[in-house]
């Protein structure tokens, strides 16, 4: 019995596109320039305040505490969530100073994503001796 065999052209499986890769990449950069000339050790607010004067400075586009309505079957919650930041009018920011990212910060900024209807959400410690940071896309 004779085989033949066949040679397939194996075709390089495309990789999807990285949501908002140039934004997320300058926000990133940025939170990092912060954590180099700061350090760990202060709270939040502080981070926040030397991001929102970065922001301005780069040009980038941003809204601090950005409020949105929590939509709940027919009514809307009297509570509302505030993103710490919306940049370039689509990606969340949410800034921790805390040891670690804790499955709760990304729980939240999961809902954050499903009520704001943003499909990008960046999570950076800037709590320890070196960033870190989760990108959640949903």
């Amino acid at each position: 019995m004779a085989f033949s065999l066949f040679l397939y052209k194996l075709k390089p499986k495309k990789m999807p596109a990285i949501l908002f890769k140039d934004e997320s990449y300058q926000i990133i950069g940025i939170c990092m320039d912060v954590h180099n000339n700061l350090g760990p050790g202060f709270l939040e607010i502080v981070y926040k305040d030397a991001l929102e004067y970065e922001f301005l400075k780069a040009g980038i586009p941003y809204e601090r505490e950005k409020r949105y309505d929590v939509h709940y079957k027919d009514i809307i919650l009297p509570h509302n969530f505030f993103a710490d930041f919306i940049a370039f009018g689509n990606v969340i920011l949410e800034v921790k100073a805390i040891t670690g990212i804790p499955e709760e910060s990304i729980a939240q900024a999961i809902n954050y994503l499903k009520v704001s209807g943003n499909r990008l959400a960046l999570i950076v410690n800037f709590g320890e001796l070196k960033l870190h940071y989760k990108r959640l896309v949903f």
